[in-house]
């Protein structure tokens, strides 16, 4: 299965949300919403983010969902708290949380 791909105008400045689902160990549901989380918007997927690529977004509920009941979200566009421009990046999710600090490709952010 392919990652999925995001679409926005280069103009619009608008929150791009990641869905999340946390779990323990056990496999337990867990609330991840005290965590540190960010997200980088990389050229292509196999470029590793470097401590400045990492953006800082926030976190939200989506209480309708039992599959992914949280979402990170990060301000792309003119004066957002990221500006890539025009073209087409991997999209990195980051979690800090203690002892893990899980980070994956989550899919792609087409900016046009």
């Amino acid at each position: 299965m392919g990652l999925s791909t995001i679409g926005i105008s280069a103009l619009s400045r608008q929150y791009v949300g990641i869905p999340v689902k946390a779990t323990t160990l056990t496999g337990a549901a867990y609330n991840p919403v005290a965590d540190l989380v960010q997200m980088a918007f990389m050229p292509t997927a196999t470029q590793v983010p470097q401590p400045s690529d990492w953006q800082a977004a926030i976190w939200a509920a989506v209480p309708g969902s039992l599959i992914y009941p949280y979402a990170a979200y990060c301000l792309v566009g003119p004066g957002g708290t990221v500006d890539p421009g025009i073209g087409r990046y991997a999209v990195y999710l980051k979690v800090t949380d203690n002892p893990e600090i899980p980070v994956d490709v989550i899919g792609y952010l087409e900016i046009n």
